[in-house]
């Protein structure tokens, strides 16, 4: 006799979609926060008692991201013992509390105390990435990756242009504190939200339909059942295969090369465009939120093309995945190097080439940012920290080379060294990338005999 079960319809929208939702206005409000010291400096340095040398601005700026770094590791084991949704909410409600409590501790302790809020605030937010990378893993099926992956990662960029936009607005109404206490009011709201409706995976939530529920387990688990005969060692954590394999070395590669280029990017090419071309455009909150507006279209056009490219079988998921990492890594590259020569009396051309690199980027987010889940859905979020570590030493030392290369600020010679020497980096991570990149599940992500059982016993359940 046949059984007839309803299935819920996988192009309809569901409670993995709230999830995803959930997590792009988190870094949304996470970003906010991470930037919002870069623009409330300025209006700071109105005061006499923040009239800070360059030295302590330096230190100040870097304080987080020296926090930012330490919870990578610990944070994929963390979120995959206890749930993504608990280190996601930790992470995000101590860095909105210790932004709401920023004016007043700035004014009680000056820079020094704002450095160790700043690294507590790092230390909060460096659970959020390998976090996510678990919540994502539970939640979305394996042809909706890139999509979702996409639209949850594009938060990044609202948030980066939100603080852009509208610090100067906040500033002119309440002042440099009203930054810190918007963005970190908008963190403890979403705080409250997320602790209400959000879930580390489909089993923890509350609102799922059954059917929904079976269509991600199914999806799953027919992925997982075609790596089954491979050998495992049965560790609960595969380290030793993390740190072995070459499809996680070129990840690791490629992310750091990413993490550099940007970095780069962000820092120093407002400070080329204002000694070289004299184009001040830190001092300007449209041209700042510019290059990151135009990464957040693209990407959404990069994630419908990939959809679109993903449908037709004859593109298998390997040639998507570094084809969009190609044009994310390589045109950049070639448009660093063309930044570099543009004459002083074109600033036009500069902004228009900024933008372009910055934007362009964002095809990257379907190619490596979502390979890690491609890898090891089980173990997604460990491998992306350890990526996050790597890469975020990375994004320290971009500056530091810059600090060696350009002696003379002014010269345009030294700054296309750090320009040529950015796209070499871009060049060697994504040719790293298509050679030993792979985007088959592999072995070591589960037992094979716990392989075999997991989706024997699911697709067996759901048998007509």
């Amino acid at each position: 006799m046949v059984k007839n079960r309803r299935f819920a319809d996988e192009n309809a929208y569901g409670t993995r979609h709230l999830q995803i939702f959930l997590l792009c206005t988190g870094l949304t409000v996470g970003f906010a926060m991470r930037v919002n010291l870069s623009v409330a400096v300025v209006a700071m340095a109105d005061l006499p008692e923040f009239q800070w040398s360059e030295k302590i601005k330096a230190l100040v700026l870097s304080s987080f991201f020296w926090g930012y770094l330490f919870p990578q590791l610990p944070a994929g084991p963390l979120a995959r013992k206890y749930g993504g949704k608990v280190m996601i909410l930790a992470g995000l409600a101590m860095s909105a509390v210790l932004n709401v409590l920023t004016p007043m501790l700035a004014y009680m302790g000056n820079w020094k105390l704002i450095c160790a809020v700043r690294l507590l605030e790092g230390l909060g937010q460096g659970v959020l990435f390998p976090s996510v990378h678990t919540v994502i893993s539970a939640w979305v099926l394996p042809k909706e990756r890139a999509s979702m992956g996409n639209f949850t990662y594009a938060g990044n960029q609202f948030g980066t242009i939100a603080m852009l936009a509208s610090s100067g607005l906040l500033a002119s109404i309440g002042g440099w504190p009203l930054i810190f206490y918007a963005s970190g009011g908008a963190g403890c709201i979403w705080s409250v939200v997320y602790f209400i409706w959000g879930a580390s995976s489909p089993k923890d939530s509350k609102t799922i339909t059954a059917e929904e529920r079976e269509l991600i387990e199914m999806a799953q688990a027919g992925e997982r059942s075609e790596n089954a005969e491979q050998p495992h060692s049965g560790q609960a954590t595969p380290w030793k295969s993390l740190f072995t394999s070459r499809a996680v070395l070129a990840l690791v590669v490629v992310q750091s090369s990413y993490a550099y280029g940007y970095w780069t990017m962000l820092t120093q090419i407002p400070s080329y465009m204002k000694n070289v071309l004299d184009k001040d455009i830190k001092a300007n909150a449209l041209l700042s939120a510019l290059p990151y507006t135009a990464m957040l279209c693209f990407c959404f056009f990069f994630a419908w093309i990939s959809k679109l490219m993903q449908n037709k079988d004859s593109i298998s998921l390997s040639f998507n995945r570094k084809f969009f990492n190609t044009i994310g890594m390589w045109i950049p590259m070639c448009l660093l190097i063309g930044l570099g020569y543009v004459p002083k009396d074109n600033d036009t051309l500069a902004v228009v080439l900024l933008t372009s690199t910055v934007g362009i980027t964002a095809a990257t987010h379907v190619g490596f940012l979502i390979n890690h889940i491609d890898l090891t859905p089980n173990f997604a979020g460990i491998l992306m920290g350890i990526c996050n570590a790597v890469a975020n030493v990375m994004s320290l030392l971009a500056p530091l080379l810059v600090g060696v290369i350009v002696t003379d600020k002014h010269d345009a010679s030294q700054w296309r060294w750090v320009f040529v020497i950015a796209a070499g980096v871009y060049f060697t991570g994504n040719s790293f990338f298509l050679i030993f990149g792979r985007t088959s599940v592999q072995s070591w992500n589960e037992p094979p005999t716990k392989l075999r059982r997991n989706s024997t016993a699911v697709l067996e359940a759901h048998k007509v």
